[in-house]
């Protein structure tokens, strides 16, 4: 049977042919999952950086550089500016993050320089999971970037999470405002932060989802916990979409998911001008694969 997310790679393979620049791609782990991207027809790829390393690394994995563009760059910092250029000069489509890191791949993206950022003036992270003990993919925002969002950029979030989604083809997504309880506690922001998110729904100031909080995580996820707590939401045990009050949250969620229950699972920057995957040495090329194809999906 075919995994939900191998879908996201079919839809990445049949449509426009993406080009994406490898930021700092001198090492195997990110050459490697960039050379199978090419196979499998998911992108063309352009790789910044030492021309030398870029092309000891492709060697040491028997492929051929010439399979990419390459940009050379000496270090990070300007392998980071050079693929941006490349972006502003319209030349690429996505980003992947190399050899580089994290925090030098964000500041490149939030240079004022190269207008990265977009209308909502908000980075924030996307991971698509498929989850093996869920019955179909979850959203989940934010477990990377922003450590603990103000009600303004929850709804920023919510948007993103919204419209990633439907690039799925889920039409009106089921989004859960994730709180450690179902009951609107004033003491706990994350549930006063949810209920007034689900407010702001219900009265049409969010839309293309339907949107409900504050919600344990499991009456989100699982119908029998929804029905014995008595929680009557058509989110309630069938969500698409997670949305997680802090980054202390979405991130054990995001570990727990890949490491205890073995999820795969595609992960990317959004808000900026184009999508910028954020890959990590541990990421498996699977991994990789899905990241750049959701980039690809998105762009």
């Amino acid at each position: 049977m075919m995994n939900k997310l191998d879908e996201l790679l079919k839809a990445a393979q049949t449509g426009k042919r993406r080009r994406m620049v490898l930021v700092n791609g001198v090492d195997q782990h990110s050459l490697g999952a960039a050379s199978r991207a090419v196979e499998l027809g998911l992108v063309d790829v352009l790789v910044t950086g030492d021309e030398k390393q870029i092309r000891s690394s492709c060697s040491a994995l028997g492929i051929s550089g010439d399979r990419f563009e390459l940009i050379p760059a000496s270090g990070e910092e300007q392998a980071a500016r050079l693929a941006l250029e490349l972006i502003a000069e319209l030349k690429a489509d996505c980003l992947m993050k190399g050899l580089i890191s994290t925090d030098k791949y964000m500041r490149a993206l939030l240079n004022k320089d190269y207008e990265m950022v977009g209308p909502e003036g908000l980075l924030s992270h996307v991971t698509v999971f498929e989850n093996p003990h869920y019955h179909k993919l979850l959203f989940a925002s934010d477990v990377a970037i922003i450590p603990y969002p103000d009600l303004k950029q929850k709804a920023v979030l919510l948007g993103y999470l919204i419209r990633t989604a439907q690039k799925f083809g889920i039409e009106k997504p089921k989004v859960a405002l994730i709180a450690a309880t179902e009951q609107v506690i004033p003491s706990i922001p994350a549930c006063v932060d949810a209920a007034m998110l689900a407010k702001m729904a219900d009265r049409g100031q969010i839309q293309g989802a339907f949107v409900d909080g504050p919600m344990g995580l499991d009456v989100a996820i699982d119908a029998e916990s929804a029905s014995i707590k008595k929680v009557q939401s058509v989110v309630a045990g069938d969500a698409d979409c997670l949305l997680f009050p802090n980054i202390d949250a979405g991130n054990v969620f995001y570990k727990m998911s890949t490491k205890l229950c073995q999820s795969q699972q595609a992960a990317v920057v959004v808000g900026s001008k184009v999508p910028a995957v954020l890959s990590s040495r541990g990421d498996s090329v699977q991994t990789k694969l899905n990241s750049i194809a959701l980039a690809a999906l998105l762009s």
